[in-house]
């Protein structure tokens, strides 16, 4: 009897024990799980926590080509953008599928967190530089502006646009790229060469003719392409209100057809610019100037562009309106008056210019 309750007593002790046992091991393990997730949920907390590692409002880091995903992360360690690189290369790897990082000049402004800070290097947000080419430009003022914007050296761009390469199969004749350049606004990574610049504009102006220039009647057998550019590069210098430029083209059409000289004041200035004598006036004496360029002296068009036209003259040159105009002459606001005949020219520029100026500077002398 005393020896069962010695064992039924010592049975007791062990379950009890045991249990103790038990709860122990699984205390353990409970705080063997929880390390691990609250390590992760302290590294997820990181990820997305904004984060600005830099005194100043902005920091400017610089990515060269070829550099590899964990320099790039090193780098952006170091000044301040990343929190932590190793973090970061676990999220890029795991959660975004291991997208390469562009190389480029990047801009980091406030807090970001990491997946905004990869998100900018996967898409390649670099910095970028922009310049607005407006309407009627030359190859030298072309690559004056861009040289200004900070996109390269003007020389470099003239030596590119001097060659007709990147225009030679859809104009055989183009000794250059006058004409080809087309006017608009662009952005441009910094640090882009002249090359990828230069191709942009010429790529930029095939676009536009293929879309909405060759419809209008870009592929009239009668006018070839460089005809109609050059035609538009006139209507470009000449017209200032839109609803202009299609008459103008149309009159320019029609001295073309009758084998009539175009005598157009743009096209002896651009004369007057290759020859290095344009100094901002023209003289009587200019109009005489022996350049296939000048339009008073040689019947028909030009040998080529005189500047880079916009759209609107474009589509005006590939489709001209219908007129009877031979002569136009400007009434000084920018507007011009039309006419079908050389008596009704004549008494046109009688109004609008000889009287026009003795009118204005009468008015002028009694205002002093």
């Amino acid at each position: 009897m005393a020896q069962s309750k010695a064992k039924a007593r010592a049975s007791k002790r062990g379950g009890k024990g045991g249990f103790r046992n038990v709860l122990l091991g699984l205390m353990v393990l409970l705080l063997l799980l929880a390390v691990p997730a609250a390590f992760a949920g302290w590294s997820w907390w990181k990820l997305q926590r904004p984060y600005k590692g830099y005194p100043d409002a902005e920091r400017q880091v610089s990515i060269e080509p070829g550099t590899g995903a964990n320099q790039i992360l090193q780098i952006l360690q170091k000044e301040g953008v990343l929190a932590d690189a190793k973090l970061a290369r676990f999220y890029l790897v795991y959660f975004m599928g291991d997208p390469a990082l562009q190389a480029g000049d990047y801009s980091f402004r406030g807090p970001l967190s990491t997946p905004d800070v990869l998100t900018k290097l996967t898409r390649g947000q670099v910095v970028t530089a922009s310049v607005t080419l407006i309407e009627g430009l030359t190859l030298e003022e072309a690559a004056e502006r861009l040289e200004q914007a900070g996109l390269g050296e003007r020389e470099v761009f003239l030596d590119l646009m001097r060659s007709p390469e990147l225009i030679a199969d859809l104009d055989p004749e183009a000794p250059d790229l006058e004409g080809y350049l087309f006017p608009e606004t662009y952005s441009f990574a910094r640090h882009t060469d002249e090359q990828t610049v230069v191709s942009t504009l010429v790529k930029t102006f095939r676009q536009r003719w293929e879309k909405s220039i060759r419809p209008l009647g870009g592929d009239s057998p009668q006018r070839s392409l460089r005809e109609i550019v050059t035609l538009a590069s006139i209507v470009e210098k000449e017209a200032q209100v839109a609803s202009e430029r299609p008459l103008i083209a149309g009159v320019y059409l029609n001295r073309v057809r009758g084998r009539i000289g175009l005598m157009a004041d743009p096209t002896v200035i651009y004369a007057l610019k290759r020859l290095g004598r344009w100094n901002g006036n023209i003289r009587r004496s200019d109009l005489q100037v022996d350049s296939p360029y000048n339009t008073y002296r040689y019947a028909g068009l030009p040998p080529g562009p005189i500047c880079s036209p916009g759209q609107a003259s474009l589509e005006a040159a590939a489709d001209p309106a219908d007129v009877p105009y031979l002569y136009f002459v400007s009434r000084n606001d920018g507007t011009h008056v039309f006419a079908s005949t050389l008596q009704e020219h004549n008494r046109n520029v009688e109004i609008w210019q000889r009287q026009y100026w003795r009118d204005r500077r009468a008015r002028e002398r009694r205002e002093r």
